[in-house]
């Protein structure tokens, strides 16, 4: 074992008093060959990105988690990623990032949108639940929003026919229907869900989306045990206010995908608590899982008060994908005991803690 490996797994058992006699089972042990910990891109991104990335790095010291971050530095106005990021993010398979602003209107395309495409980061996973402390309008909200990220409206196909008049085009294809259908039923048989709902607006665009349900009734014959329907979009949207705890895992095109994901979190606690991930079949983005565009208002950057919540939760996703669980359990108890306990929470939540009191908390919270 490296030498690296074995200095981590003697912090793992160190006791507070500094001695080195074991206090607890140690359930994280390296892959075999696996001796140093794992390099993973860091974009801070704009805004409340900055705050909220530096939340991540605070507790992933703090923990030891086997990870080290290599950081850029991305502005959404840029014309493109720079090539030495996509060139990082490549190599090493995983990147975390925070918001990068995308201008409303004319000026560049989303760097965000340039990201999924070129790393094809087919599927968008946000899980929107209720976390236990923090009220809301509805108890029971477990949902899972899975989207095609990819194509459809974001296909980014748009042109002027004459002044005054834009064409722009929304692209579906079985392939990519069929590759994230498999991807929301290969997710909820693996993590015991029960049901999975395909968002459609079929009764209006009857080939594009029509394309959409056929391949999503395709894949789900092969999953006989997971109960399977469909839903009209803009009943879905009402159906999502007004009783949410009836959906498990959805489905959706790329366009609803984005606006059911905004609804179900604003339901669920709000933008601030929500994780996310972009995940494909070489490399995963992971962010704040809602309005991952949203950079905040300059007022909450000025006073610290950015909410971390969102991307600690999303590290612990994280953490998971690249096989190091104990770890992501570590991370997920200690923020929910914080959210639970309610002392520190910012003033999204209901408080007025800053950025760093939380973050201070959730360390305090490490088991």
């Amino acid at each position: 074992m490296s030498r690296r490996s074995l200095t981590l797994l003697k912090t793992l058992t160190r006791n507070s008093t500094g001695s080195t006699t074991q206090t607890r089972s140690v359930t994280y042990m390296p892959r075999p060959g696996d001796g140093a910990p794992r390099a993973v891109t860091l974009i801070p991104g704009d805004g409340i990105g900055p705050l909220v990335t530096n939340a991540v790095e605070q507790v992933m010291e703090a923990m030891h988690a086997p990870i080290y971050f290599e950081k850029y530095d991305v502005q959404g106005e840029m014309s493109r990623v720079p090539p030495e990021v996509m060139e990082s993010i490549r190599k090493n398979k995983v990147c975390l990032k925070g918001g990068l602003k995308t201008p409303v209107g004319g000026g560049v395309s989303s760097l965000n949108v340039q990201l999924r495409k070129e790393l094809d980061l087919f599927a968008s996973l946000v899980n929107c639940f209720n976390l236990p402390g923090l009220p809301t309008r509805h108890e029971n909200v477990d949902i899972v929003v899975i989207r095609e990220n990819t194509e459809g409206e974001y296909a980014g196909l748009e042109h002027e026919v004459v002044p005054g008049v834009v064409e722009s085009l929304k692209v579906i294809t079985k392939f990519c229907s069929e590759r994230i259908a498999k991807y929301a039923f290969e997710y909820a048989y693996l993590n015991n869900r029960k049901k999975v709902t395909a968002v459609h607006k079929a009764n209006i665009m009857k080939l594009a989306d029509g394309l959409f349900l056929e391949s999503c009734r395709e894949v789900a014959k092969k999953y006989p045990g997971i109960t399977y329907n469909e839903i009209i979009v803009d009943n879905c949207c009402m159906q999502l206010v007004a009783k949410p705890e009836q959906f498990d895992v959805m489905v959706t095109p790329n366009l609803y995908g984005n606006l059911v994901a905004n609804t179900a979190a604003g339901i669920a606690g709000g933008t601030g608590v929500m994780p996310g991930g972009n995940v494909g079949a070489d490399h995963a983005v992971f962010e704040q899982g809602a309005s991952a565009g949203n950079v905040g208002k300059d007022k909450i950057v000025r006073e610290n008060k950015a909410n971390p919540v969102a991307l600690l939760l999303s590290s612990a996703m994280m953490l998971r994908h690249l096989q190091f669980p104990s770890f992501a359990d570590r991370l997920e108890s200690a923020v929910k005991r914080v959210i639970s306990e309610g002392k520190c929470r910012t003033k999204d939540l209901g408080g007025q803690s800053t950025t760093q009191e939380v973050v201070d908390a959730v360390i305090a919270k490490l088991e």
